[in-house]
């Protein structure tokens, strides 16, 4: 529960404060943040989801903005609550594009007397050509149908240009909104400059072919930390799977050092399949030899997230909790934080420009 400031790699010490602790083997696996592509400022208006803190306090403010909405007097307040603006179309703001809509349309629908939630905007921006653009055109083409069906507005070839407490500019259009998630980029954590090594422009580790850090073979960068020419010459993807094929091959190459058996070939990332979820029965799997799309992707999907999970109780308990949520359309722990609420309230209340 500490916080690393630094490392001090002459004497082999993570700098914790004042505090030095001393290693003979280092694994760096920090993580990533999210990035705004220098535009810093925007962080407080545009949250993103990287930590289970993350999605509670993107739940709470979600949820809040509907009750907010509900309380409203002003019809341009209440448009602009309703409106959900979520940038950057990757696996994590196509799925959450998804949730809100079937939340907004589905879940919420008889929640309310004074709004209607299914007239929820939910819009998603993406300034690249296509959304998922690290999947297959066809599969990309097939999600961006399914958002469409769910009533996603998609917005590609466009860049957010300004983002602030009342919404966002794309395009020279202004969009207002009072919820925006971000998921566009990430950066990654300060531990290139920790040890003064080179780092690519995302500030990723450039490491050997054994994970190792050049000039230090006893530190291992791992993750999002790192970047690794090792899927076939292209960097491995920043995705979990990638990071604990790291993290396996890193503990073997410390534990060959330390029993000084014969050194581990160079790590290969060896990928098993991307999958996305767009919403109830809508996914998208690609395998690489075999793509799929729909209710037979979203099973996919389902069941490989269910078997990483950790301990036979929590498969069994979030199955049939899913169960529950398909068969009745309901979803669960709709909690709202007395500050959240009050947050959203004071935001509501505040003097709009002119």
């Amino acid at each position: 529960m500490e916080t690393v400031t630094g490392i001090d790699v002459a004497n082999r010490s993570v700098l914790i404060g004042e505090e030095r602790l001393p290693y003979d083997f280092l694994v760096l696996a920090t993580g990533a943040r999210h990035a705004y592509f220098g535009h810093d400022d925007w962080e407080p208006f545009a949250p993103g989801i990287k930590t289970l803190a993350d999605a509670l306090t993107i739940r709470q403010h979600v949820l809040s903005a509907f009750e907010a909405a509900e309380t409203s007097q002003e019809p341009s307040e209440r448009r602009s609550l309703l409106n959900f603006v979520l940038v950057g179309a990757g696996p994590t703001g196509v799925e959450l594009a998804g949730a809100i809509a079937e939340l907004a349309k589905a879940t919420l629908v008889h929640d309310f007397c004074r709004i209607d939630p299914s007239e929820a905007r939910i819009i998603l921006i993406e300034a690249g050509p296509r959304i998922l653009p690290s999947f297959s055109p066809k599969l990309s083409a097939a999600a961006q149908h399914a958002l469409e069906k769910l009533g996603v507005e998609v917005r590609l070839g466009k860049a957010v240009t300004l983002c602030d407490a009342d919404g966002v500019v794309v395009a020279g259009e202004r969009i207002a909104a009072r919820s925006i998630l971000w998921a566009a980029g990430v950066a990654a954590s300060p531990a290139a400059r920790w040890l003064n090594t080179a780092a690519d422009r995302a500030g990723r580790i450039e490491v050997l072919n054994d994970l190792s850090v050049p000039d230090h073979p006893e530190v291992f960068a791992i993750g999002d930390t790192c970047v690794s020419s090792s899927w076939d010459g292209k960097p491995a993807p920043g995705i979990a799977p990638a990071a604990k094929q790291m993290g396996h091959y890193a503990a073997g190459a410390i534990r060959a050092r330390v029993e000084g058996t014969s050194q581990l070939p160079p790590f290969r990332y060896r990928h098993q399949g991307s999958l996305a979820t767009i919403g109830r029965n809508k996914a998208v799997a690609d395998f690489g030899w075999i793509t799929l799309s729909g209710r037979f992707a979203w099973l996919l999907w389902a069941l490989a997230h269910i078997y990483f999970l950790i301990g036979f109780r929590s498969r069994i308990v979030v199955a049939l909790d899913w169960l529950w949520a398909y068969v009745t359309f309901r979803r669960g722990a709709r909690i709202i934080l007395a500050e959240t609420a009050s947050t959203m309230r004071e935001r509501q209340l505040r003097p709009q420009p002119p």
